[in-house]
């Protein structure tokens, strides 16, 4: 079973906080696999792998259109957060999944990012939007004639086989704010959203109740919706907050990431 807390507008460094606390309580296992759904206030984010020259704005200009610059130990290099923006943080135990060959009990770094993916691909054709993989690279692409566009990124982070971070779809998302970045390092591709695709906004509840659903189909698992974080975590105070310093070194012993 994975529950599902959808969390509405939240700071990035809260965001990291949350995910700190909740990928403990999954690895001393007093909680299931979580997936959170939320939106962030705009922020620009730097994977492990980021080179800071994709970062092209200024930090006036930055500050100018209110985007905050976070480092974060998730995979990828840099991508942008913001309203419109449907983010997934799924926290899962790997070993509760097994791999598609059917040989293996723990699913690899791997073939979560596909399924991931796959439920973004299936999300996407829920509104009749076609959309693919592209070869080498991680994320989902439009599936058109024309030039394809990025509609989602995907940069996660696993340790001891928890993940955290996870994946961004760009429903309602304003487009300008990539402006600032080079998205993942990619020049040669346009970042796209559900919007430009169709013409029109989306309601964002309507989008998270399909990934709910291709969740539910891909991961094999019954979807539970959970009203708070306090309802799922059975008590009636808030998750303790801490602040997320020195993230890069977090159990880098066992670490992974994936972009």
């Amino acid at each position: 079973m994975i529950s599902l807390v959808q969390l509405g507008r939240v700071d990035y460094a809260i965001g990291l906080r949350l995910q700190e606390q909740l990928v403990a309580l999954r690895k001393e296992e007093k909680i299931g696999d979580v997936l959170l759904l939320l939106e962030h206030s705009p922020v620009i984010t730097l994977g492990r792998n980021a080179k800071a020259a994709n970062v092209i704005a200024s930090t006036e200009l930055l500050a100018q259109r209110g985007v905050e610059l976070f480092d974060c130990d998730r995979g990828g290099d840099v991508t942008f957060h913001g309203p419109g923006q449907i983010v997934g943080y799924p926290i899962f135990d790997l070993r509760g999944f097994s791999a598609a060959d059917g040989e293996r009990k723990t699913l690899g770094a791997v073939e979560f990012v596909r399924r991931l993916e796959e439920v973004l691909i299936r999300t996407c054709a829920d509104f009749a939007i076609p959309t693919k993989r592209n070869p080498g690279l991680t994320g989902v692409w439009t599936d058109r004639e024309a030039t394809e566009a990025k509609i989602a990124a995907i940069g996660v982070h696993i340790s001891r086989f928890v993940t955290s971070h996870g994946f961004a779809l760009n429903v309602n998302t304003d487009l300008s704010f990539f402006n600032l970045i080079i998205p993942c390092g990619i020049t040669a591709k346009p970042v796209t959203s559900m919007q430009q695709e169709l013409g029109h906004p989306l309601e964002l509840n309507s989008v998270a109740e399909s990934i709910s659903r291709n969740f539910g189909i891909v991961f094999s698992s019954q979807m539970l919706w959970v009203d708070t974080l306090d309802a799922l975590l059975g008590r009636t105070v808030g998750v303790p907050l801490q602040h997320p310093t020195e993230l890069r070194q977090l159990h880098k012993e066992d670490d992974t990431t994936w972009a």
